[in-house]
C-alpha cells in the first residue's frame, strides 16, 4: 500500500500544474465564447466530451497494463483491462465534464443548468469510443501525452457545459467562482481516473 500511496501523490504532484494551465485556458476561453449560444454550446460539448473519453480510456488502460501486466510476468487480462478502461473513463468523465461543472451552476445560480450526461444522452458515441480507448491500450499503452491532451479537453467540456447554462450575464465574482470549479472539476476526477483509479487494481507491487 506504501508504494501505491507514494505513486499515486509523485503523479497529483506532477499534473496539477498542466491542470491550473487548462483551467486558465478555460477562462480565456469562457471571455471569447461568452456570447455563444446555448445551442452551439451544445454541440462543441458533444465534439469535446467524446474525445475526452477515447483519451481517458486509453491514459487509464495504459497505466493499469504498464503496471499490472508488467509485474505479473507480461499476463494482461483483456477483460480486467476493458473493466477498468471502460469505468475509469466513463464514471470519471462524467464526474469532470458534467456533474461537477452542474453542481457549480446551480450554486451560482445558473438560469439554464442541466447535467447533460454524455453516457445516456449519446450512449451510441459514448460507448464505443471509451471501448476503443481501451483496446488500443492493450496494443499501444500511452499515458502521458494522452493525458495532457484530456486535462484539457475536459477543461474545454466543462467549460462548455458552463456555457450553456450561463444565461445572458456574467459577474466577476461568477468568473472566479468557475475558475475553481474548472480546476477541481478536471484535476480531481481526470487524475483519479489516470491514475488513482488504475493503480488500486494493480495493487502495492513494485514497478519493474
Amino acid at each position: 500500500m506504501k508504494n501505491v500511496i507514494r505513486r499515486i501523490i509523485k503523479e497529483l504532484k506532477e499534473h496539477a500544474p498542466f491542470t491550473l494551465f487548462g483551467a486558465l485556458t478555460g477562462m480565456v476561453g469562457m471571455v471569447l465564447c461568452r456570447d455563444m449560444t446555448e445551442p452551439a454550446a451544445y454541440r462543441l460539448f458533444y465534439i469535446l466530451h467524446p474525445m475526452h473519453i477515447v483519451l481517458s480510456a486509453l491514459v487509464t488502460a495504459s497505466l493499469y497494463k504498464n503496471y499490472k501486466c508488467k509485474t505479473d510476468k507480461g499476463k494482461c487480462n483483456l477483460f480486467a483491462l476493458l473493466f477498468v478502461g471502460l469505468s475509469g473513463s466513463i464514471v470519471v468523465a462524467t464526474l469532470s465534464d458534467s456533474v461537477i461543472p452542474y453542481l457549480g451552476e446551480l450554486l451560482l445560480r445558473m438560469p439554464h443548468a442541466e447535467p447533460h450526461i454524455g453516457f445516456i444522452e449519446e450512449w451510441k458515441i459514448i460507448l464505443p469510443l471509451a471501448a476503443t480507448g481501451t483496446i488500443a491500450a492493450y496494443f499501444w499503452p500511452q499515458t502521458k501525452f494522452p493525458h495532457a491532451g484530456h486535462v484539457l479537453i475536459s477543461t474545454w467540456a466543462s467549460l462548455f457545459h458552463i456555457i450553456m447554462a450561463k444565461g445572458d450575464t456574467l459577474t466577476l465574482g461568477a468568473g472566479i467562482a468557475i475558475f475553481i470549479f474548472l480546476f477541481l472539476a478536471v484535476w480531481t476526477p481526470c487524475c483519479v481516473s489516470d491514475i488513482v483509479y488504475p493503480l488500486f487494481f494493480v495493487g502495492d507491487k513494485k514497478r519493474e
